[in-house]
């Protein structure tokens, strides 16, 4: 029996051998191909990789971290005076060419309707309460010799700012009125129709000369 069992050994080793090395596969018998040769077939140039060094290693860093590129953009300026303007020019000269200009406009008279002039902070900010209370917003002045005081609303001609103020009285609105908070100005405006990252790195001294006003987001015409 034992003898047996050892031959039925050695039979099942052989088969096995014969199945792994293939020599049964002109019957039918033999092991899936495990290789892949289409990942060989797929790589691209392995000698060419190699390793980086410190200092690149840092660069590649970098690149990968960097914001992405601010898209371009127009920007112009609030209404220079004429000295202003004077100075934008000589400073700006040293811009790109085509990339900048001056151009004479006219921002219409702004009028109010006005809340004020209060007595002190305190019944500014009383009255600011108030107005809340109503749902009504306000905003700071353009004009500081109507300070301390509110505008309910901002507007280009007077008729518009007398419709609106007949509007905020039927809210409650009482001791409102309105003025010309601005005449109608006459000046330049530097403008500059395409400004990208390289551009934006040499706006530094414009934006020194314009000082608080600096440059802004072209209006839409």
């Amino acid at each position: 029996m034992l003898r047996f069992f050892v031959l039925l050994l050695l039979l099942a080793n052989g088969a096995y051998y014969a199945w792994v090395t293939g020599y049964l596969a002109s019957i039918g018998f033999a092991p899936a191909n495990q290789s892949e040769p289409q990942r060989l077939q797929a790589q691209i140039k392995p000698e060419a990789i190699r390793l980086l060094n410190t200092t690149e290693a840092k660069r590649v860093e970098a690149l990968a971290s960097a914001p992405p590129p601010k898209p371009p953009e127009c920007l112009q300026s609030a209404l220079l005076s004429d000295a202003q303007a004077s100075a934008v020019r000589a400073l700006a000269a040293g811009l790109p060419t085509g990339s900048w200009s001056l151009e004479n406009t006219a921002e219409p008279p702004r009028w109010i309707v006005y809340m004020g002039k209060y007595a002190d902070a305190a019944a500014l900010a009383k009255k600011k309460t108030e107005l809340r209370d109503l749902g009504l917003a306000f905003e700071t002045l353009k004009n500081p010799s109507l300070e301390p005081g509110l505008s309910l609303g901002a507007y280009t001609t007077q008729a518009l700012a007398n419709e609106s103020m007949a509007k905020l009285a039927a809210r409650g609105v009482r001791t409102a009125k309105v003025v010309q908070e601005l005449p109608e100005r006459k000046g330049q405006l530097l403008k500059l129709p395409v400004v990208d990252d390289a551009l934006r790195s040499q706006l530094d001294g414009v934006k020194s000369l314009l000082g608080a006003t600096g440059l802004a987001v072209c209006k839409a015409v």
